[in-house]
């Protein structure tokens, strides 16, 4: 649209994108993308025959754009504001919308903040899956602090997932940090604010997406660091001991489960990386209502054994995320419980040899599907 054009539809009822661009602080490229990608366009027809933004639709793109300045990348951030149904006490009419441009300079490219999160593949350990969903997008809009937490209605046949206690959060800090504050945080050893964040996110997107979109990176971005020398292993450990604390509490037994038999979770002998496991039993746990317990790292065989002669599982999930811990020969001695308990290999530890009777998963989303799918 050129300047001529752009003025003359100014003068029309609602919003022409140069008024809303001015008044967003958003490049009119980017609205045009928003509108193509996310269906986040103009709604009105003017008299003239200009599509135009009404009041409903310049509330959807502040929150659009406030969503993504607080890190939530642009596709998860659409489908959160597409999603309600009502908005705030509008805003004046359009037409009368002359005033100064509210964030001016301070425009974004057509895709900031969706590039983050991007999936590793490397499974429920610091480079694996939690996904897309974990979940819908629930509780306080980023920079609230309320404790209510809310989303879609649960698809159809799975359980609603379990509250998730929202954080108090502080002046000045931002309710969802990005990969790179994050990172920050945890090299400068600051544990409350890491702290913060972490719960932040598994309270407003759940414990796949924080474990994939945030967790997996900053362990990346660490380790990169570590590499270059510019950190210590004081920033991992830190970062590990944080998580750990965030999600041990949701691991908890669900007010209502819907397994009988509970999920056992357990390290190889000798493997220390804990973490997947319990970011695991918390997206059971959350997400699934699914009771696990976790016996935490380097469990000897017979510890793992004795615990399923007094639990009777429905399913022991194994990790080793070295090949050192990966020896698949022991599992073949687990007892043979009544009613059988189901065994799965998970992490990128594991050699060749696993029986056949023993899946082997190596993503966070492909754990939960078969946890799940052997469930009695």
């Amino acid at each position: 649209m050129d300047e001529q054009r752009q003025v003359a539809t100014d003068e029309e009822p609602g919003y022409g994108i140069g008024a809303v661009a001015r008044r967003l602080g958003v490049p009119a490229p980017t609205l045009r993308t928003w509108n193509l990608r996310y269906g986040l366009g103009p709604s009105r027809r003017s008299p003239g025959g200009h599509r135009r933004y009404d009041a409903r639709d310049l509330w959807r793109l502040e929150e659009m754009n406030r969503l993504i300045r607080s890190g939530v990348p642009a596709a998860d951030a659409a489908r959160e504001v597409l999603r309600i149904e009502t908005v705030p006490e509008p805003p004046a009419e359009p037409g009368a919308e002359r005033g100064p441009a509210r964030g001016a300079g301070q425009g974004q490219g057509p895709e900031q903040g969706a590039g983050q999160g991007q999936r590793p593949g490397t499974g429920p350990a610091p480079g694996a899956r939690p996904g897309s969903r974990p979940g819908p997008a629930t509780g306080p809009a980023p920079g609230s602090t309320s404790g209510s937490t809310s989303g879609p209605p649960p698809a159809s046949g799975r359980p609603s997932p379990e509250r998730v206690p929202a954080p108090a959060g502080r002046p000045g800090v931002p309710a969802l940090p990005t990969v790179a504050m994050l990172t920050r945080a945890a090299v400068a050893l600051d544990s409350r604010t890491v702290h913060e964040w972490l719960v932040a996110a598994l309270t407003r997107h759940g414990v796949s997406w924080t474990w994939e979109r945030l967790v997996t990176p900053v362990f990346e971005a660490i380790c990169r660091l570590q590499s270059e020398s510019s950190a210590g292993v004081e920033v991992e450990h830190l970062f590990s001991d944080r998580l750990l604390a965030s999600l041990i509490g949701l691991t908890e037994r669900p007010s209502r489960p819907v397994n009988v038999r509970p999920v056992l979770l357990a390290c190889a002998p000798d493997d220390q990386h804990s973490l997947p496991i319990y970011a695991l039993a918390a997206a059971l746990t959350t997400e699934h209502r699914v009771e696990t317990r976790v016996l935490g790292s380097r469990t000897p065989y017979p510890a793992l054994a004795d615990a399923m002669r007094r639990l009777g599982p429905s399913v022991v999930f194994v990790w080793s995320q070295l090949p050192a811990t990966g020896d698949p020969a022991p599992l073949s001695s687990l007892p043979a419980t009544r009613p059988p308990s189901r065994i799965i290999a998970g992490g990128v530890g594991w050699r060749e040899g696993l029986p056949a009777s023993i899946p082997h998963v190596t993503s966070f989303e492909e754990a939960v599907t078969r946890v799940l799918a052997a469930l009695d």
